[in-house]
């Protein structure tokens, strides 16, 4: 029986604190459906005031210096302009072609392809084949191959 009234009262604590935190939460829903409803009414204000401001007769009233406008401020640029004058990172890689227990660096083949067509080219497309020994290439359209040793 003790047992009962223990578990009666923790029951009973519980309940109060789930009571307690629905409170909480309704006066929370109700304050934020106060400011809500309190910005509905200043934006009917506001439609009525532009409305009698249209309805108005106008006047023809000596001419005003008009006030500036009130502008939102601008959003710092600095961060748009460091992206904009952010220049690409340079990457400087090394690429290697090993077969046979030989290594052959690409910017190797790469200059023998320009010495063996005889002129700096705009773009160049490089086929590897180690199995060969050779390279095939075009260069600016112009088909060839050369020999690249593994031995």
């Amino acid at each position: 029986m003790a047992k009962t009234k223990k578990t009666a009262a923790a029951a009973e604590k519980e309940t109060k604190k789930t009571v307690k935190a629905a409170e909480v939460k309704a006066e929370a829903v109700e304050a934020k459906a106060e400011e809500v409803k309190a910005e509905e009414v200043k934006a009917e204000e506001v439609k009525a005031e532009a409305k009698a401001e249209k309805k108005a007769p106008a006047k023809k009233a000596p001419a005003k210096k008009a006030a500036p406008k009130k502008t939102a401020p601008k959003k710092p640029e600095a961060v748009e302009t460091k992206i904009a004058e952010a220049k690409p990172v340079e990457t400087k890689a090394d690429f290697f072609v090993e077969f046979g227990g030989v290594q052959v660096a690409a910017k190797d083949v790469l200059e023998n392809i320009k010495k063996t067509i005889g002129k700096d080219a705009k773009e160049i497309a490089v086929y590897l084949k180690p199995e060969e020994s050779k390279a095939y290439f075009v260069a600016d359209g112009e088909k060839g191959e050369m020999d690249v040793y593994f031995c």
